[in-house]
């Protein structure tokens, strides 16, 4: 995929199709879908609507849960969460951005627990990039893309989306 030509509403198209398929094998019954603040939010508002899925879209934010606090430090607009309070046995559909070391999505399973254990979790992503650091891995993605040492890529919106790649703060 080239960075600079990211099709977002083919992209967005390309991952309602997934999720599509993966709800009927899976077997997912009344979804709940949750967006990751920020941009994963505005990826699945988008996705909500093209499934027509009946629950409330969900909310979360996974400030607290992150582990690299040494290095970006505390976020202090933390907003908050916008869930059932129970998520014991539900199916869940998390959505987000830009899927990079799989930290983001490790801190939002353990928010998620903390509202009880799913039957299921599926993830959905509309870009992946390379770089993982651990053991996770999306489930449905609108694309993936490959950027050299000390780019990042970063949604922008919400209206309209865009993307765009950054060099990271210290890179070379």
């Amino acid at each position: 995929m080239n960075p600079n030509h990211i099709d977002i509403p083919e992209l967005i198209d390309r991952l309602a199709d997934q999720l599509e398929s993966l709800i009927a094998d899976r077997k997912l019954n009344n979804p709940l879908m949750v967006g990751i603040r920020t941009g994963g939010v505005w990826i699945a508002e988008r996705l909500h609507r093209k499934l027509h899925i009946q629950e409330p879209l969900g909310l979360l934010d996974i400030s607290f849960y992150r582990d690299d606090f040494s290095q970006i430090g505390m976020n202090p607009r933390v907003k908050p969460n916008q869930l059932p309070t129970q998520l014991e046995g539900r199916d869940i559909i998390l959505v987000d951005d830009v899927f990079y070391t799989g930290r983001t999505i490790r801190a939002a399973l353990n928010e998620i627990f903390d509202y009880g254990r799913p039957n299921q979790v599926v993830l959905a992503v509309l870009i992946k990039r390379d770089g993982k650091q651990i053991p996770i891995a999306p489930d449905c993605v609108g694309s993936r893309i490959e950027l050299n040492p000390g780019q990042r890529i970063k949604l922008t919106g919400p209206e309209p989306l865009g993307v765009h790649i950054e060099c990271a703060k210290g890179a070379a």
